[in-house]
């Protein structure tokens, strides 16, 4: 755990606006967002750590709620903090529903479980399709940022879920190892003053002789940017869980939808044969079994081991297949790879962790090579995304398109850097 003195003087901006990464950012993408709920652990954190993003969400005409835990009187009178929040939500997103759940500044550890139930309560109303939940990030240093963060991720599974740090600023520098870049995404924020204005409501924070909240600090918060730690996938406990219950859990091998479907992924290959070869997300190598005759050589990775597991069982008769648990989302295998396949994996990923992985398929993928994708279309309200938005991600890439077959239940595309038709591959046209 770290600690820090919040009194001492900590990392200024300008080291952390020195280092090129940070203007380099994926954007947070509020694309399909229909609701926004931003949980706090004291008074001002969310207007800190996400003030931006209110201020966005309400121009976008996004309903905003706001949930502080604590009341915040470790740190001051606790109604004056209360006064002071109201005021700085509503300069941000004028029609915020805000609720104060009055827990003991300091006491979230102490409460843990009388929290839980309340997180559940909340979200329990909130639609996880098209809701984008927003809580401190649960390694920020303060023990309070910590515990409601994880209360948070906890309940908020099948959401799509950002964490803004608020402590990190002061006790990190851009070269600590705990850092997440990888992980980050950042939102522009137009010079209007708002927040900084925001910011000012909190005037037991910023004023006396020991304010708790020092000038130099809120430097961070005044740049025209906010940064959040976003969480890529779903988390790998989701499929295990499934694997568990299920042999099969998507009826790959007894369902004819299944078996149409992968027909007719089989058949959009602009190529009769493959060398080096991805699959991202084999599960237990049903498609692998039938991608293998094409390719000299095949990996399938897949996040779970259980998955992995019964994968190998399958494919244990073809040398040529390799199969490897991999988390996508963090790293692909090095290629080049001809042919790359992401068959109802985009929509696990958030927005923001879809564009990485299709940043390392671009980058992994020869000259020549060919992408084959493949989603379900109807809306399940555990993904983060629908199989449209994985398509269209796709889309904007630029990539030539050899094949797009859309139906009712699924979309399929096959992109490729080499434009040829399969008749001029083939020397008929």
């Amino acid at each position: 755990m770290v600690t820090f003195d919040a009194a001492s003087v900590g990392t200024p901006v300008e080291v952390w606006d020195a280092d090129g990464r940070l203007a380099h950012l994926p954007r947070l993408s509020l694309e399909g967002i229909e609701r926004l709920v931003v949980f706090a652990a004291h008074p001002d954190d969310e207007t800190l750590g996400a003030g931006g993003l209110m201020a966005e969400a309400h121009r976008r005409r996004i309903p905003v709620d706001v949930i502080v835990v604590t009341d915040g009187g470790a740190a001051g009178d606790a109604t004056e903090r209360s006064r002071e929040l109201r005021a700085a939500v509503t300069s941000l997103a004028p029609q915020a529903r805000i609720r104060e759940l009055g827990f003991a500044d300091g006491q979230t550890r102490e409460y843990r479980a009388e929290l839980l139930v309340a997180v559940r309560r909340i979200l329990a109303s909130v639609p996880r399709q098209h809701s984008l939940i927003a809580a401190p990030w649960r390694n920020d240093g303060h023990r309070d940022h910590r515990i409601v963060g994880e209360v948070v991720a906890e309940v908020a599974v099948g959401f799509r879920l950002i964490e803004y740090p608020i402590w990190m600023w002061h006790w990190a520098t851009p070269a600590d190892p705990a850092v997440p870049w990888e992980r980050f995404a950042s939102l522009t924020l137009p010079r209007d003053g708002r927040k900084p204005r925001a910011i000012a409501a909190f005037v037991s924070q910023l004023t006396g002789p020991a304010p708790m909240l020092r000038a130099d600090f809120l430097d961070h918060f005044r740049r025209p940017l906010e940064i959040f730690v976003t969480s890529d996938a779903l988390a790998v406990d989701y499929f295990d869980e499934l694997y568990a219950r299920h042999d099969d859990p998507w009826g790959f091998t007894d369902r004819w939808y299944e078996q149409r479907k992968r027909a007719i992924t089989l058949a959009a290959l602009p190529n009769q044969s493959y060398g080096r070869a991805l699959e991202i997300g084999g599960s237990i190598g049903v498609l692998t079994a039938e991608l293998a005759p094409r390719c000299e050589s095949l990996l399938s990775i897949d996040i779970s081991q259980t998955a992995v597991d019964r994968a190998r069982e399958r494919l244990a008769d073809q040398p040529h297949v390799t199969i490897e648990r991999a988390d996508a989302g963090a790293a692909l295998p090095d290629g080049p790879f001809d042919l790359i396949v992401l068959s109802e994996v985009g929509y696990y990923l958030e927005p923001d962790g879809l564009e990485r992985l299709l940043d390392r398929i671009e980058a992994a993928l020869a000259l020549d090579g060919t992408v084959l994708l493949c989603h379900w279309r109807h809306p399940v309200a555990d993904y983060p995304m629908t199989g449209d938005a994985v398509h269209a991600a796709v889309a904007a890439r630029g990539l030539a398109n050899l094949v797009h077959h859309v139906e009712a239940d699924f979309v399929l595309d096959v992109v490729s850097r080499d434009g040829r038709s399969v008749a001029e591959r083939t020397g008929l046209a």
